[in-house]
């Protein structure tokens, strides 16, 4: 994994895995082992599952899939971190979210959706859990992150892959850390982060 071998060039400390977010006695293991490790202090559920399809496209399969992975992934990951960070009295969870989170759009009703469900989970888990240590916020992230993979994507569109709206992926994960720095009695709950260029 690239990631990995850039934080541990750097002198950090990475472990990567691999697991299906969907499947509960996955995200368990994989919560319990970093938290064995060291105590779980931060959690962020970031699975996209961003795809058009017009309504009458819309497929049974393609709806359940996208909830699956945007809307149920979410709630079992921060189920589980929550459950390793409580005992500790301490933690912060973050979920990733977008626009979709915010409003429907044309073609969008399955992300739409699950992206609604996931911000739900968010503000139920800050109620929850904030008396408890617990920083449970919600991101509305409005904007691709500026990746080869997703420069790759817009040229398959017929896109330059110079896209002007897209995030610098460590401005991102500068907001989440100063989001998990945040003193107590000042917490946000919802962050809406997006570049000038993003037309909303």
């Amino acid at each position: 994994m690239p990631l990995v071998e850039e934080i541990t060039a750097s002198g950090g400390r990475c472990v990567g895995k691999t697991l299906d977010a969907r499947q509960e006695d996955a995200v368990a293991a994989f919560m319990r082992d970093a938290d064995a490790a060291a105590p779980l202090e931060v959690a962020v559920f970031n699975i996209g599952a961003n795809v058009n399809f017009p309504i009458l496209d819309t497929t049974e399969r393609v709806f359940r899939k996208v909830w699956e992975l945007a809307c149920y992934a979410g709630f079992l990951s921060g189920r589980e971190a929550a459950r390793m960070m409580v005992p500790h009295g301490r933690g912060s969870i973050f979920f990733t979210g977008a626009t979709a989170s915010m409003r429907g759009g044309k073609g969008y009703a399955a992300f739409a959706s699950a992206k609604f469900g996931l911000r739900a989970i968010a503000q139920s888990m800050a109620l929850e859990l904030g008396p408890q240590g617990m920083h449970v916020a919600h991101l509305v992230i409005d904007a691709g992150v500026d990746t080869a993979w997703v420069r790759e994507r817009i040229r398959a569109r017929g896109g330059s892959g110079e896209a002007r709206t897209l995030m610098d992926p460590d401005s991102i994960g500068e907001a989440y850390w100063q989001l998990h720095q945040q003193p107590r009695d000042a917490w946000t709950h919802e962050l809406d982060v997006r570049p000038p260029g993003e037309p909303w």
